[in-house]
């Protein structure tokens, strides 16, 4: 894997290569995984201690625990010594390792081959991952009666070397940060362990990029999977445009349900559900009808970081009258005279 900054591409060493074709087989570019349409809508929340911990209503965290408490082990993303890694876990109490929005490209490496060794043995497994990964493991493990899939409604992935370079700015070593969130409900704002990188009320240039499609990766404009039918057996998201709108500051989850192991999942969990207009859900989430826009402004943001200019100069650049407004913000906060909030 071949990680550029603005791409990620997979490239074959010529010299290893013994022209078995598997690789373009299985690519969830070449051959997608079928996409099935949503058979339920819902939303909801869990139990409050479970909500106050999770980046929206917790369902993620409420369909791991149900998972493991049925047998089955999970496979999910989680920071560690600076990298962003998928990890097969059967242990209730690991789950804190892995909730949270992960507003960065993860990586999947060694994730496929483990989670096909433990369906071997009969074991149900969930996988909760971006579209593509959803797609590349139900390719790579032919679709397994065991395997139980959730996809996540995506804007898109910058690499992770860019978060790496804007939070060194901010003074932080990602490979010493022992946890990092990147927002709280309706709340946005990069938090390491949890402390603000920025003042509260003040967005952060790293924030500011990524909510404004600026830093993904240059597949990300043209996603397959960025439609009202999904490649999961569940999808989950926020609610966004939801009639419950005084909830919103606590955190509402969307779930679609497109297959019969999702209701099973369903099933499993104890959740608080509501009926949703998915109308309303379609239109407040653009990621259901159609991938993030390409900005005009991220050539020039590339083009910057290239010649050796620094993220936030970079981000300045692209956005100036945004970074000069939260700059401001945050010499209010600073001389007390502004009291924060989004």
């Amino acid at each position: 894997m071949v990680d550029d900054i603005e791409y990620m591409n997979a490239v074959i060493d010529v010299i290893l290569c013994i022209n078995c074709n598997m690789c373009h087989k299985i690519c969830q570019k070449n051959y997608p995984a079928g996409l099935r349409k949503p058979q339920n809508w819902l939303q909801g929340w869990g139990e409050e201690n479970i909500r106050a911990t999770s980046s929206s209503g917790g369902f993620g965290q409420e369909i791991m625990r149900a998972m493991i408490r049925n047998g089955g082990a999970v496979a999910a993303c989680k920071l560690k010594e600076g990298k962003f890694k998928f990890e097969l876990f059967e242990d209730e109490s690991r789950i804190p390792e892995f909730i949270g929005s992960k507003y960065v490209k993860s990586n999947p490496t060694g994730i496929y081959q483990t989670v096909k060794d433990s369906l071997k043995t009969g074991k149900k497994v969930l996988f909760i991952g971006l579209p593509c990964q959803v797609s590349a493991m139900r390719n790579y493990v032919k679709d397994d009666k065991n395997l139980y899939t959730v996809d996540l409604i995506c804007h898109g992935s910058p690499s992770a070397k860019l978060l790496y370079k804007a939070i060194s700015e901010y003074g932080y070593d990602l490979k010493k940060v022992k946890a990092i969130y990147f927002r709280s409900a309706d709340k946005f704002a990069v938090e390491t362990q949890p402390v603000p990188i920025v003042p509260k009320g003040v967005q952060d240039r790293y924030t500011m990029a990524f909510l404004s499609g600026l830093c993904y990766t240059e597949n990300c404009y043209s996603c397959h999977y960025a439609q009202t039918e999904r490649v999961g057996d569940l999808t989950i998201g926020d609610s966004w445009g939801t009639e419950l709108s005084g909830e919103l500051s606590k955190g509402v989850s969307l779930a679609l349900c497109q297959t019969e192991k999702g209701k099973e999942m369903l099933d499993m969990m104890d959740f608080n559900f509501y009926d949703v207009d998915f109308n309303a859900a379609i239109q407040n989430n653009h990621q259901l009808r159609h991938p993030s826009e390409l900005p005009q402004e991220r050539k020039k943001f590339f083009e910057d970081l290239h010649r050796g200019k620094s993220f936030r100069q970079a981000v300045f650049h692209a956005y100036p009258k945004t970074c000069f407004k939260q700059s401001v913000k945050k010499l209010l906060i600073k001389m007390k005279l502004y009291s924060g909030g989004q």
